[in-house]
């Protein structure tokens, strides 16, 4: 049952001395043909009769069934031509930390192993010296989120060492970061508001005054040319976690010339003031800039805000005291003229603290809350 040739050489040799211990005309048939072989060969000397031999005798006759046990597993094996194999866990030989596979089944991903024989590193080193290669492997590893650099030495698909490279390419490293980040997505930096505020600014006026005049800050835009933007900014760094200390807003706006600098903040402003005082964010991330602002702040205006240079009228969102929306609109006159009274009306229920005027464009505008006017 046990899949180590050695022992079958034990046995032919025992079997020689005495027959009953194993088949005799097994027996008989191996040493015929072995005979055979030695007077077709003519190789001049006596057999080597060690036993331990069998595994380099495999190795040279099957170079692409050499195995090595998979890290961690125990009765796994991967082989030289990239193919999988195993033994029976029972089999002393799964044990091994590399053999050569004489005999498997026919399956392509992960072959029974039938008949083996181990062998040890350094014959393997010593007879195929000329066809292991040394490789720098400097590559991004998803499951640890790095860069990870080593110094493998291979023979075919089969890895015989793999160690740590202490100090890996410069350029190689880069490569494999900026890889990293392409193949995990741009989630993987470490966006804030004032990063996405400033790619959503851009996407805007690109749209109005179209491509030529603007850089593409889309993800598959920013993903293709990564080494040009984010390159330079990466150098030296190997994990995911050094990532966060970029300032992807400030690298970003490295992107944008002088002039495009200018026009930003004319045509697209992060902030609009409004009749309280109060300096409001403007939110460029829909299709449409909104503005939220708490309806009391923005008693009596009556012209709706605009960028891209009165081009574009904002979304205004009217809140509740509490942050809730309670209108939309785009045209303020005609809310205050025909929204009003019913709004009005459903707030003053939910809020009697606050004033609620019965025109809203002679009232002065209000921050905070404010104990309704008596009278």
């Amino acid at each position: 049952r046990e899949s180590d040739l050695r022992i079958r050489l034990e046995l032919l040799e025992e079997g020689c001395r005495n027959e009953a211990l194993v088949d005799r005309s097994a027996v008989r048939r191996v040493l015929e043909l072995s005979a055979l072989w030695e007077r077709r060969l003519k190789p001049g000397r006596e057999r080597p009769a060690d036993a331990d031999t069998v595994g380099l005798l495999l190795a040279l006759a099957y170079p692409d069934r050499i195995g090595r046990r998979r890290p961690g597993a125990t009765t796994q094996f991967l082989l030289s031509n990239g193919r999988g194999a195993f033994l029976p866990a029972e089999d002393p030989l799964a044990a091994s930390d590399y053999l050569v596979a004489a005999e498997l089944d026919g399956d392509r991903r992960e072959a029974r192993i039938f008949l083996a024989a181990p062998i040890s590193e350094a014959s393997l080193e010593d007879v195929f010296a000329d066809q292991i290669e040394t490789e720098a492997v400097v590559a991004w590893d998803r499951r640890e989120q790095a860069v990870l650099a080593r110094r493998r030495r291979r023979l075919h698909s089969l890895i015989l060492r793999d160690d740590p490279l202490e100090r890996p390419d410069s350029v190689a490293a880069l490569a494999a970061l900026l890889e990293g980040i392409r193949t995990e997505g741009l989630q993987i930096l470490p966006w804030d508001a004032a990063a996405e505020s400033l790619r959503a600014r851009v996407r805007f006026l690109r749209g109005i005054e179209g491509a030529e005049a603007w850089p593409d800050f889309a993800d598959d835009a920013l993903l293709e040319r990564i080494e040009d933007w984010l390159g330079s900014h990466v150098e030296g760094m190997m994990r995911r976690s050094q990532l966060r200390q970029l300032d992807l807003r400030r690298i970003l706006e490295a992107q944008l010339d002088w002039r495009q600098k200018r026009r930003l903040e004319e045509g697209a402003p992060t902030h609009l003031t409004v009749p309280s005082g109060s300096r409001i964010a403007i939110d460029y991330a829909g299709e449409t800039p909104v503005l939220a602002v708490r309806l009391q702040e923005m008693f009596g205006q009556t012209e709706t805000p605009r960028v891209a240079w009165g081009k574009v009228p904002v979304l205004v969102q009217l809140l509740s005291p509490a942050g809730r929306p309670v209108q939309v609109t785009r045209d303020l006159a005609s809310f205050w003229k025909n929204g009003y009274a019913a709004v009005r009306a459903d707030l003053r229920g939910r809020y009697p603290k606050h004033f609620w005027p019965d025109d809203p464009l002679t009232a002065p505008p209000i921050r905070r809350v404010r104990p309704r006017h008596s009278g």
